[in-house]
């Protein structure tokens, strides 16, 4: 089975979070993909997490370093459908990505973002649940 996963799940996967099971088995035997955005978010919210001092620089690489082991497909974004999602949902274009894909590709969704799942609920798409 192919599954949309949003950057929240490999977050909750890289930093040991409690879903990090779930998570794992609900992914087991699927292709998982993304946007092509996703290694930038991801490095993005590590950064983050680094300037507001919840992981240090040895961390931050650690958790990266373990993001890149994990199988992802990487897809190209239709940027044009994405804005028009997040435009009608009032949402951030980056969320849009994941759904856009979703959509176009007719695949189900993972994500630990409740809005996204509203949004993806009213579009029609499938929500794998962790929770």
């Amino acid at each position: 089975m192919k599954v949309v996963v949003d950057a929240n799940i490999f977050l909750s996967v890289i930093l040991n979070e409690t879903e990090k099971q779930k998570i794992i088995e609900l992914t087991l035997d699927c292709e998982i993909i993304s946007p092509s955005v996703l290694p930038f978010e991801i490095g993005n919210a590590l950064s983050a997490m680094n300037k507001q001092k919840n992981l240090s620089e040895k961390e931050v690489l650690e958790c990266f370093a373990i993001f890149n082991k994990i199988p992802v497909r990487l897809i190209e974004i239709d940027i044009k459908s994405a804005l028009e999602i997040a435009i009608k949902n009032n949402i951030y274009a980056y969320d849009a990505y994941y759904l856009e894909i979703a959509k176009r590709l007719k695949i189900a969704m993972l994500t630990l973002d409740n809005k996204m799942i509203e949004v993806a609920k009213q579009m029609k798409i499938s929500i794998i649940e962790v929770l």
